[in-house]
Formats: structure tokens, C-alpha cells, sequence
């Protein structure tokens, strides 16, 4: 975290280059992840994004104080009726279907304040590569059914912008636990046990957590986006509307302040964890119990980002699935259905195979 970058949010103001008008054709220019700038997709025309650079860290106290609500485009909110999801849209741009559970109950809602990101981790998978990484992951799941296999095509997926907080702290904390060596001793002619010594320690630990990364979002299985996270959030850009031409941005539901207490909880499970291996490594131990930390905080600081997502959806004996491509990095996520008659074929030629290996054996004997 540089303290210098501690700034209030840049506030993008509408200007002729952010209405994504092709000046060869008048067609619509999007975003391309190939060339990191703005495509038209009629005429091929290119043109740069001017990036300021990276976004501001924020001071998470004043954080009330510092909200920039201007996406620099007109805005529109879209819900959908069928699964809840609140999007953000281009005012012109028009959406008849749901990214997330594939329905066409998308309806315009009425406008809130809205907070605008102060920067955004652009797309590097491009919609093709995405599909190809996605069609390698879902070959592998053999008990998936073939129909469902068919219907969750790499065409489907649509690219969206999910949004996410980020928190820089500076921890110093306070330690007390106990720490056991182990020993062997011998108990009668030919037997041992381990036997423990314990003893007191108590010192500080200071470190610093940069990037602390919370979703601004519960819409997701978490165990399925733990699959394709992480996401390098050094490689963020300041926002400018011309990142997000052409790709849906999920408006956040969990807020600042309630992204930091679940930051805060997962610091301090992390500094427990490496609080634990700072005594056994001093200390030579074998084992450590008794742990009780206190841990002040500093130098708080926040940045809300726009992180990068192909999203799919198919509807299998009516259940609705998700897959995911992580757009910086390519990981993919999802729960496959899974075919109880495949399973049941695998578990009857499994058995066989070892009823076959039984008596093979057997008659060697």
C-alpha cells in the first residue's frame, strides 16, 4: 500500500470517447480482452485505453465521505424477476435474458445510488478460450450426463463484472499460548509412549495484509468460486466506463462496512495460523495450544474493484447449474449434474473388475 495513493475517488465525467461509437463506422465498440482496448466488432477498427493507472486506496473511516457514484456512462439498473440478481447496465444497452439463471424475466427497475468502482481488473480470456478451457473441465466429468453436457454450450457464457472489496491493514498483535515438545520414553523392556513437555510463551507479531479480498456478493456457491479464485488484483486499472463496454456489472449487496468484519475474520484466522508456526519454529515445538491473540489494527485502507467472470447457465431436469471462467486467469468452477445410471454402471464394472481379480488370484494360489 503506497500512502501517497491515498486519494479521493476519480470522478469520470461523460465525454465523446466513452460512448463507445466506432469513429470509422458508427458501430458499437466493446471491450477485447486480446488487445486490452476498445474493438468494433463491423469494421475491426482498434483504438487504447489511456489507463491513469492503478486505483486509489481509500481510507476505509472516511469511507462514507468518499463514495463516487459516477460510472461516467448513463446507468440503468435491470432485475431480474426469477432469480433476484440486481445488474447494471448501459442505459441503451438491452438484455433479455439473465446471466445468472437463464431467464428472460429481466425487466428495467427503478434507479438507485448506486456506488461506482474505483477500478477494475480488465478481461484476458477472451469469450472463444473461455468456451475451450470450459469444454476440456466438463469432458472430464464422466458421470455428467451427456445431455446435460450438450445443452451447457461454451456459446452460452456471458461476461460479467462482479464486484468486490479490497482491504490493506497493518496488524500488530499481542500473543500468549503454550507450546509442547514431544519426547520418547521407554515404558518396560520393548515399549514407549510420547510423553510432552509444555510450556509459556507470549510475544507480538506485526504484518501486514494487502489486497484482503470479500465479495461484494452472495449470489455464488462459495465452494465453487473458491475454485477459480484468485484473482491477481495488482493488475487492476483505474475505472474508466470503456473497461465495462460490452459486459454485464452485478450491482453489490454486501456493503463496506460488512465486507470488512468478514476481512477482519479471515485476518484473524490467518494471523492465528501464522502466529502458530511463529512459536513452533522459535521454539523448536511440536505442538501449540492455548493460543490467545489480540490484535490492534492501522492503516486501514479499502478499494472497490470490478473483478472479470464468464458466467453460464443451463437448466437440467428442471435445476438450474452455473460453470465459471475466471476472465483474468482462466480457472474454471461449477457443480456438473451427476447420472445415477453412470454411477451405477461404474460401481457394477468396478465390482466385476475385483471379483475377476479375486478368483485370478485365487487360482494362482
Amino acid at each position: 500500500m503506497d500512502e501517497n495513493n491515498l486519494e479521493q475517488p476519480t470522478v469520470v465525467t461523460t465525454m465523446d470517447e466513452t460512448d463507445k461509437k466506432c469513429p470509422e463506422c458508427g458501430g458499437v465498440m466493446n471491450f477485447d480482452p486480446a488487445t486490452g482496448g476498445l474493438l468494433c466488432a463491423y469494421c475491426g477498427h482498434k483504438e487504447e485505453i489511456a489507463s491513469p493507472g492503478k486505483a486509489f486506496e481509500l481510507d476505509l473511516f472516511s469511507a462514507a465521505h468518499t463514495e463516487n457514484r459516477d460510472w461516467g456512462v448513463e446507468k440503468k439498473k435491470v432485475s431480474c424477476h426469477s432469480c433476484g440478481a440486481e445488474l447494471i447496465y448501459d442505459v441503451l444497452q438491452v438484455s433479455e435474458v439473465c446471466p445468472y439463471c437463464g431467464s428472460n424475466q429481466v425487466m428495467e427497475a427503478a434507479d438507485v445510488d448506486t456506488l461506482a468502482p474505483g477500478g477494475v481488473v480488465p478481461f484476458k480470456i477472451a469469450l472463444k478460450e473461455a468456451g475451450e478451457k470450459f469444454k476440456a473441465w466438463i469432458r472430464r466429468k464422466l458421470f455428467c450426463p451427456r445431455a446435460a453436457k450438450k445443452s451447457a454450450t461454451p456459446e452460452s457464457f456471458k461476461g460479467v463484472y462482479l464486484p468486490y472489496w479490497t482491504f490493506d491493514a497493518f496488524t500488530a498483535s499481542a500473543y500468549s499460548a503454550r507450546y509442547g515438545r514431544d519426547r520418547i520414553v521407554r515404558v518396560g523392556r520393548d515399549k514407549t509412549r510420547v510423553v510432552t513437555d509444555w510450556y509459556s510463551t507470549s510475544g507480538t507479531f506485526d504484518y501486514f495484509f494487502n489486497d484482503e479480498l470479500v465479495r461484494g456478493t452472495r449470489r455464488y456457491d462459495t465452494k465453487v468460486m473458491e475454485k477459480i479464485e484468485p484473482f491477481e488484483t495488482e493488475e487492476n486499472k483505474v475505472y474508466q466506463p470503456e473497461y465495462l463496454a460490452g459486459f454485464v456489472s452485478e450491482r453489490y449487496s454486501v456493503g463496506i462496512r460488512e465486507g470488512w468484519e468478514e476481512a477482519k475474520t479471515s485476518i484473524t484466522a490467518q494471523l492465528r495460523t501464522l502466529i502458530d508456526r511463529e512459536i513452533r519454529v522459535r521454539h523448536h515445538a511440536d505442538k501449540v495450544a492455548g493460543l490467545r491473540v489480540s490484535t490492534n489494527y492501522s492503516g486501514l485502507t479499502y478499494k472497490y474493484l470490478m473483478l472479470p467472470l464468464w458466467l453460464s447457465s443451463f437448466k437440467y431436469k428442471e435445476k438450474i447449474f452455473q460453470f465459471m471462467v475466471n476472465g483474468q486467469t482462466g480457472e474454471v468452477g461449477g457443480k456438473a449434474p451427476v447420472s445415477a445410471l453412470r454411477v451405477i454402471i461404474a460401481v457394477i464394472l468396478g465390482l466385476a473388475i475385483l471379483t475377476g481379480l479375486f478368483f485370478l488370484l485365487k487360482d494362482a494360489q
